[in-house]
C-alpha cells in the first residue's frame, strides 16, 4: 500500500476538513454543517449527509482538467453518490436530528484511488464536523451519532497478482479492478469490475481479503489523526 495520511483543519472556516493523501493522490475534504434539508426530509426530525465531488484544473496530468460546471460529468456525479451513501452509513439519522452535512472532496492532485481517498478522507471530516454538533446539542460526542467507522480501498489485480491500493500506473494496467468501501467490519459497498476479462471467485475473495488488510491499515490510520 501507499502511505495514507490525514492533515486535519486543513480548511479553518468548515466544522470538519482534512487533507487525505494515499501515495501522490491529495484530496481535500471539507464537512460544513446546516439545517438546509432536502424537502423529502423536512419536518421528519432526521438528518441528512450528502457528497459532492470534483477535481480541479491541475490535478492530471495531460493538460488542464476542465472545471465541472452546473452540470457534472457523470464520472464526478457517480462518484459522489458513492461518497455520499458511503458516509450516510456511519451516521445515525434519528440522533443526528434535523441536520444537514455536506461533506465536499476536491481532488487537487490524482494519482489513482481518488474516490477511495475521498471516502476515507470525507469520514474524518465528517467525526470532526460531528464535534460540533455535538457542542451545540449538548450530546457526548461525535459517537453518540455514529453507527461506525468508514473508509475505503481500491484493489485490483495486475499482471496476475492481487494489488492493494492502486496508484494510476497499476490502475490502468489492472486486469481487474475493485473499489471496497466497509463500516468498522461489514461492507458498505463493492464495486468490481473485469476491465481485461474475467475473474473467479477465488480472485474475488482473495481481493476482498487484500482489502480487509488494506483497510484496517487505514482505519488505523483514521484513528491516529483524529486521536481516538
Amino acid at each position: 500500500m501507499r502511505h495514507v495520511s490525514f492533515q486535519r483543519n486543513y480548511i479553518i472556516h468548515p466544522a470538519g476538513s482534512c487533507l487525505v493523501a494515499f501515495g501522490d493522490t491529495k484530496v481535500i475534504c471539507t464537512a460544513t454543517v446546516s439545517r438546509d434539508l432536502p424537502p423529502f426530509l423536512r419536518n421528519k426530525g432526521k438528518g441528512w449527509v450528502t457528497g459532492e465531488y470534483s477535481m480541479l484544473p491541475g490535478s492530471v496530468g495531460g493538460g488542464r482538467k476542465r472545471r465541472d460546471g452546473a452540470k457534472k460529468d457523470g464520472r464526478s456525479t457517480e462518484i459522489q453518490r458513492l461518497i455520499g451513501r458511503s458516509l450516510r452509513a456511519a451516521v445515525d439519522m434519528e440522533k443526528l436530528g434535523e441536520v444537514a452535512i455536506t461533506i465536499d472532496c476536491d481532488v487537487i492532485q490524482a494519482d489513482g484511488g481518488t474516490r477511495t481517498a475521498a471516502i476515507t478522507g470525507g469520514w474524518v471530516a465528517l467525526y470532526d464536523a460531528l464535534r460540533v454538533v455535538a457542542e451545540e446539542q449538548g450530546t457526548s460526542g461525535p459517537e453518540h451519532y455514529l453507527l461506525g467507522q468508514v473508509a475505503a480501498v481500491s484493489v485490483g489485480i495486475v499482471k496476475g497478482e492481487v494489488i492493494c491500493d492502486l496508484d494510476y500506473i497499476h490502475d490502468s494496467s489492472a486486469a481487474v479492478d475493485m473499489n471496497v468501501v466497509k463500516r468498522d467490519d461489514a461492507l458498505v459497498e463493492v464495486q468490481g469490475t473485469g476491465e481485461e476479462g474475467v475473474f473467479s471467485r477465488d480472485d474475488l475473495n482473495a481481493l476482498l481479503d487484500s482489502a480487509d488488510a488494506g483497510i484496517a491499515t487505514i482505519q488505523k490510520a483514521q484513528r491516529d489523526a483524529l486521536e481516538i
